[in-house]
């Protein structure tokens, strides 16, 4: 049509014309065929309004006399048969009323016709159940025992549409989630335990509210920090050892059990796990009797397993209680025992490749033919396992440890770039074996072990400039003592997973506030000069 249906040169009686040809074009008392619908509509289409959000009364000028009314409803009806003419059966020669929506906005009240859906009824049935009025208030036409399916979850749709087609039944059931716990509830303030409470600067024991998926209390495994991931591998109950991989996520808390594939580790426990980039390399361990020198690599992306292969004929004992650290893509292994005696050697194994790899001695044996290392047996530590390493730029700082008579109070430090020993002379001593050691800023936090008499939950602090031991006090609630335990730390937090204390294994994972002792006094750049 050559005028605009919303000019005022437009009158109404030349729409109703126009409509009653659409209606008409036979027999006034006959039903229109499907073809005759279908031309009718698309003659009328320059009628139509194809504004965004556009409502049937204002394109015909508004709410005028009730003919215009009805032929609007006429013409509403007209394309709501087009469309099942296209798709489906046609209506019976006595159709229903035409579904319409009845829209409020602002106050105003208009009537609009469904939009045309070009699918098959059910579908058509389904996207009318779950479509959406973008926040406009709406009635519904429609018998009552009719429901729709909401696109917001849990809440009645506020678009109700009468239609004779069935609602398609959705489940409210949740989808299973696999072998997880639930969140654990809130400690009720009635039955807490009584803590005083900390100063801001004051460090701060609590127990980590973890959920998802369970595991076996483990002892003598692995905890490795990758990102903010901990990688726990390993370990063993009061009864077996496992191979299991458990993943700790340290911002929520959550556990998982990943699927992973490759050539899998044989069960062990007191191994080493070293994290290189995103690939985690396992080496050493045991099992009851058993005691190995394998090298196991962990992809932590596909979490797939791999042996490398190992070049060269120099290997290490096999051995377990050992330890691993990282420095210029290579990992140094110290002491640990291979179930006859204790040892104190270093050997370095070349992560440059983690397809291939090779070993070679640094630090021999203090006593014994073969050895390559000069230094005697005064200035070098005592063969030991169950001790702690860590590496402060080049310098490898060897702690406690036992070499299965005897508890060790000692603090060793190997230059590895001089390849020298050196003891630390100490004013105040404390034994511990079993425990863990974690770099804070200049300080080695260490948490709970063993002092030879029995298992100890106390936080030591020895500062690497200074070379002394510090005690300060703790807040909170505090684990019970234990060793054989694993530490990471990760955002000011020191957390602490599994244990043993000589008669209970355990599954829990603590966590220990630094607050400012993770930033206050703490020197970022220094060396270590004993």
């Amino acid at each position: 049509m050559a005028d605009n249906p919303r000019s005022p040169a437009s009158s109404s009686s030349r729409s109703r014309t126009v409509r009653s040809q659409k209606i008409t074009m036979g027999s006034p008392t006959a039903e229109p065929s499907a073809d005759e619908r279908r031309e009718a509509l698309d003659r009328a289409q320059p009628i139509r309004s194809h504004t965004p959000g556009h409502l049937s009364t204002k394109s015909h000028g508004g709410s005028g006399s009730s003919g215009r009314r009805k032929t609007s409803e006429s013409s509403i009806r007209q394309r709501s048969q087009s469309v099942t003419s296209k798709g489906a059966p046609l209506p019976p020669s006595n159709p229903t009323p035409v579904p319409t929506l009845t829209v409020r906005r602002n106050g105003d009240t208009h009537n609009s016709p469904l939009p045309t859906i070009p699918s098959s009824s059910s579908s058509a049935q389904d996207l009318r159940a779950g479509s959406s009025t973008g926040g406009m208030e709406t009635d519904a036409r429609r018998p009552t025992n009719m429901r729709s399916t909401s696109a917001i979850a849990g809440k009645p749709s506020s678009v109700s549409i009468s239609t004779s087609a069935p609602p398609r039944k959705t489940s409210s059931a949740p989808r299973p989630r696999g072998p997880y716990t639930k969140e654990p509830p809130l400690q009720d303030p009635n039955t807490a335990p009584d803590v005083p409470a900390a100063p801001s600067s004051g460090m701060y024991w609590s127990r980590a509210p973890v959920s998802g998926a369970s595991h076996t209390p483990l002892r003598a495994h692995t905890t490795t920090l990758v990102g903010s991931n901990v990688f726990v591998f390993g370990g063993c109950d009061s009864r077996a050892c496992f191979n299991e991989l458990y993943v700790l996520d340290a911002d929520s808390f959550h556990w998982s059990s990943p699927h992973v594939a490759g050539d899998v580790p044989v069960p062990l426990r007191a191994m080493t796990c070293t994290a290189v980039g995103k690939k985690l390399v396992v080496f050493g361990g045991g099992d009851g009797p058993a005691y190995y020198n394998d090298v196991y690599v962990l992809d932590t992306i596909n979490f797939r397993w791999h042996r490398p292969r190992i070049v060269g004929d120099r290997i290490p004992s096999a051995r377990r209680a050992h330890t691993a650290c990282l420095y210029k893509n290579g990992i140094y292994v110290f002491g640990g025992g291979d179930g006859v005696r204790a040892l104190n050697d270093i050997w370095r194994l070349d992560v440059s490749d983690v397809h291939k790899m090779s070993w070679k001695l640094v630090s021999g044996p203090s006593s014994g033919s073969g050895s390559k290392d000069s230094a005697s047996s005064s200035n070098k530590p005592k063969a030991r396992g169950y001790h702690t390493a860590n590496m402060v730029g080049s310098k490898l700082i060897i702690y406690g440890g036992s070499d299965g008579g005897e508890c060790f109070n000692d603090v060793w430090v190997y230059d590895v770039d001089a390849t020298a020993w050196k003891a630390v002379n100490m004013p105040t001593t404390f034994r511990r074996l079993s425990h863990t050691s974690t770099i804070v800023g200049s300080y080695l936090f260490v948490v709970g072990g063993h002092d030879g008499n029995e298992y100890s939950n106390e936080v030591l602090l020895l500062n690497l400039v200074t070379m002394t031991w510090d005690k300060r006090r703790v807040y909170g609630l505090p684990p019970s003592g234990r060793g054989y335990h694993g530490a990471v730390l990760y955002d000011s937090r020191l957390l602490v997973i599994g244990g043993f204390d000589g008669g209970e294994v355990f599954a829990d994972v603590w966590m220990l506030e630094l607050a400012v002792h993770a930033y206050y006094s703490q020197i970022s750049h220094f060396t270590i000069e004993v």
